[in-house]
């Protein structure tokens, strides 16, 4: 047996406690059917799920010891929402069958030092005890089916509810010509993930033309790991329109770290035809350097850099190679794909504007009513809008795709427009 099959067995023994306590949290309410019938396909039906997760995972261990395909990201995806849709409520019920538990013990416990007192006020007190005990068991019925319905939203809708996000900022120093200019930025597409999905993602990139742009930026991580991702892509990826050009980076995904290739040259021919497919959807990818732009006789810096991240992300980016050469421009903007460069490195130069992706808003948290948050934000804490310190700035942007986890959850997948004055 290989050695990853013994990973799997505390995760078995983990999923069948929770199963185990979840169904005797739920037994009260199936046993509470007058109906055999109803009672024994309702326990089949719980019963039958589970067997099917214990089943996905097994064979998850058992047979794919590497990541060699790109079917294999949908697979984990799926892999991953079941046990979210299905696991995540049982966490929430599980607490609350403990709650009743505990509950129970210390009202026998308080029962053995009371054995002396009226027969009558034990009576009321065990009926206001079974009060509290059913209060916790519905309690925790009703918050269980909040992560439910969240997450069957997220991994069905969610996942594809695009919104815009835009932002308008004055730069002193931005030349006349510019003043007005309309930037779209997409980020971590992760192709793979989509599983050949074209209609939805079509009707994102009529969302994006309705911004009607100036120019594009993506700012990294194309695909999950393999070229093979972008296989049917190119019709509708090359759809996007821009003015003045459409221009990209690579991510961390990009360059293939996430498996194990037969070859150096077996990787570095998937890196090749990733690079190669930026440009047959219309996309300059720069690696490393300075794009000039330019309008009637006013000039600005793009600068696009390779990915540059902090351990164990893969550090290709060198900034000062690829500003080399535009000094004599009053106005850079920068698209480097993870945020933490912007705090190492950048903020030592004078670019102006800087483009991130990278976190995804780890497709989880809350943006509503003056709240912003997210887990991701304790490993990055710029991870997702608008940043500046002093005179410069930073935009992350909260990712166009997803990968592991196959939804999106109060994190809808982002385009951002931001207009220059």
């Amino acid at each position: 047996m290989k050695a990853s099959a013994f990973l799997i067995i505390p995760l078995l023994i983990f999923m069948l406690i929770v199963d185990l306590y979840t169904y005797r949290g739920l037994k009260p309410l199936i046993n509470k059917f007058q109906n055999l019938l109803i009672r024994k396909v309702l326990k089949i039906f719980y019963w039958s799920i589970s067997i099917i997760m214990f089943a996905a995972f097994v064979l998850f261990f058992l047979r794919i010891e590497y990541v060699q395909k790109a079917e294999t990201y949908v697979y984990v995806g799926y892999l991953t929402a079941g046990f979210a849709l299905f696991y995540v409520p049982k966490f929430v019920l599980v607490f609350f069958v403990l709650l009743r538990d505990v509950q129970k013990a210390v009202s026998w416990l308080i029962g053995l030092f009371t054995m002396m007192e009226k027969e009558n006020k034990l009576e009321s007190k065990s009926k206001r005890k079974m009060e509290r005990s059913e209060f916790l068991y519905q309690m925790g019925l009703m918050l269980a089916a909040i992560p439910f319905a969240s997450i069957l939203y997220g991994v069905t809708k969610g996942k594809f509810n695009f919104r815009i996000m835009q932002e308008s900022l004055h730069f002193p120093n931005l030349p006349k010509a510019f003043r007005g200019l309309r930037i779209v930025q997409i980020s971590d597409m992760h192709l793979g993930s989509f599983n050949k999905n074209y209609e939805k993602i079509e009707k994102a990139i009529e969302l994006i033309n309705e911004q009607k742009p100036d120019i594009i930026l993506f700012t990294g991580d194309l695909v999950n790991n393999f070229a093979e991702e972008t296989e049917g892509w190119a019709p509708v990826l090359s759809k996007m329109n821009a003015k003045m050009g459409k221009y990209s980076i690579l991510g961390n995904h990009d360059y293939g770290d996430y498996s194990h290739w037969p070859s150096a040259k077996a990787k570095a021919d998937n890196l090749k035809k990733i690079k190669d497919f930026h440009q047959n959807i219309g996309f300059k990818l720069l690696l490393n350097e300075t794009e000039r732009l330019k309008i009637d006789e006013d000039e600005i810096a793009l600068i696009g850099v390779e990915n540059w991240g902090k351990p164990p992300f893969p550090q290709h980016g060198d900034l000062d190679l690829a500003m080399n050469g535009n000094e004599d421009l009053a106005f850079k903007l920068l698209m480097s794909h993870d945020p933490s460069h912007w705090d190492a490195k950048v903020l030592d130069t004078d670019v102006d504007l800087t483009f991130a992706g990278h976190t995804h808003g780890m497709q989880f948290g809350i943006e509503r009513a003056g709240i912003k948050w997210s887990p991701v934000q304790y490993k990055y804490p710029r991870w997702g809008g608008l940043y500046n310190v002093g005179k410069q700035f930073l935009y992350v942007n909260r990712g166009f795709g997803y990968i592991g986890f196959p939804g999106r959850i109060g994190m809808p997948p982002e385009i951002t427009l931001i207009e220059l004055s």
